[in-house]
C-alpha cells in the first residue's frame, strides 16, 4: 500500500479522478452516471484517503466498495454514505474499474463554501457525518430520485459563477442535507423495534456496569463506551435513542445515574461523598450539582 493520501481541494479531486476542471473552486459532483466515464490517473485501489472535504455518496454498484474505519462496507442499492473533514477510507474497488451501468454519484464540498453563513452555523446538527459506515441511510425508489434531483441542480448550480452561486448553492446544499435528516428520521420509525431493543440493551449495559463495581476504577460511564459496547458510532446512538425515548445517551446515563442515586441514598447509611464516588463521581460537588439540577434538590434534602 502506498502512503496515505490527502485530499484538500476539490481542484485536487478533479486532477486525480476525472479529465475535466471543477466549475466552482469548492464543491464539485463527480462519479455520477450521467457524467462520461473518465480514467484514474493515480492508483487509489486499498490506499488509505484522508479528505478535508465534506463528501456524501450514493451507491455506485454492487462491485464498489471501501474500508471505513474498521469496516468493510459494500455499497447497498439506494444508500448513502456522509463523510466528513478528517476522516479516513480505503477504496477496495479501483473506480475506474467500473463500468457506467451504475447510478450513483459523490458529492464534495470544502468547509469554506460555507463560512459566515447560517449553514455552517447548524452543520453539528446534521449529525449523520459522524455516523459509521454501517449506519449508512438506506433510501427508497422516491428518496433516492429526491436527492439525486437536489444533486443535479448542484452540479448545475456550479457551471456558472456570478454573485449569487455561492448563495444559491448553499441553499441547494441546505436543502438537500434537511431531506436527508428527514429520510434518516423515516429509517429510525421504520426501525422502531429493533430502537426498543437498543434501549433494553443499554438499560441492561448500564445495570452491568454499575453492579460490576467499575464506576470506582473507571469512573462515570462515557457516551463512547456505551456506543461501543453496543456496536454503534456515538451519534448514531444518541440520534436513535432521541429519535425513540426524547433523551440521548447522556440523557440516558444521567436518568440512570440519579435513579440509583436515590436508591442508595433511602437504601443505605453511605454518606453523599460515598455514595457520589461509588457511582464514579471524582467530586461530591459535582454529583449535588447533577442531582439537584435532574430533581430540583440537593441529595441531603431527597433523603430527609
Amino acid at each position: 500500500m502506498d502512503g496515505d493520501l490527502i485530499i484538500a481541494s476539490v481542484e485536487q479531486v478533479h486532477h486525480l479522478a476525472t479529465a475535466t476542471t471543477p466549475g466552482h473552486p469548492l464543491i464539485t459532483v463527480v462519479g455520477a452516471s450521467w457524467q462520461p466515464p473518465t480514467e484514474v490517473k493515480i492508483p487509489l485501489m486499498n490506499r488509505r484517503i484522508i479528505s478535508q472535504l465534506y463528501s456524501i455518496s450514493l451507491k455506485r454498484g454492487n462491485e464498489c466498495g471501501l474500508k471505513y474505519g474498521r469496516e468493510i462496507y459494500d455499497f447497498q442499492e439506494g444508500s448513502l454514505l456522509f463523510i466528513a473533514p478528517g476522516q479516513s477510507f480505503i477504496p477496495i474497488t479501483q473506480p475506474s474499474d467500473l463500468d457506467n451501468d451504475h447510478d450513483g454519484w459523490t458529492l464534495m464540498f470544502h468547509p469554506d463554501l460555507m463560512r459566515g453563513t447560517s449553514l455552517a452555523r447548524s452543520m453539528r446538527s446534521y449529525s449523520f457525518f459522524g455516523y459509521d459506515s454501517s449506519e449508512a441511510l438506506h433510501l427508497s425508489e422516491s428518496e433516492r430520485q429526491t436527492v439525486t434531483g437536489l444533486v443535479r441542480q448542484i452540479e448545475g448550480e456550479t457551471g456558472s459563477i456570478d454573485e449569487f452561486s455561492d448563495e444559491l448553492l448553499v441553499c441547494h446544499l441546505k436543502l438537500l442535507l434537511s431531506y436527508c435528516q428527514r429520510f434518516y428520521s423515516r429509517q429510525f420509525t421504520s426501525r422502531s423495534k429493533v430502537s426498543k431493543a437498543v434501549v433494553v440493551r443499554l438499560e441492561n449495559f448500564l445495570s452491568e456496569y454499575f453492579e460490576s463495581g467499575r464506576p470506582s476504577d473507571e469512573g462515570l460511564p462515557t457516551v463512547l463506551g456505551c456506543a461501543k459496547s453496543l456496536g454503534y458510532s456515538p451519534d448514531y446512538l444518541s440520534d436513535l435513542l432521541r429519535k425513540e425515548t426524547g433523551m440521548n445517551t447522556r440523557e440516558h446515563i444521567h436518568l440512570f445515574l440519579i435513579e440509583r442515586a436515590k436508591d442508595r441514598l433511602l437504601g443505605s447509611d453511605q454518606t453523599v461523598s460515598e455514595i457520589a464516588f461509588s457511582l464514579g463521581f471524582e467530586q461530591p460537588q459535582h454529583f449535588s450539582k447533577l442531582f439537584r439540577s435532574k430533581t430540583g434538590i440537593s441529595p441531603g434534602a431527597y433523603r430527609s
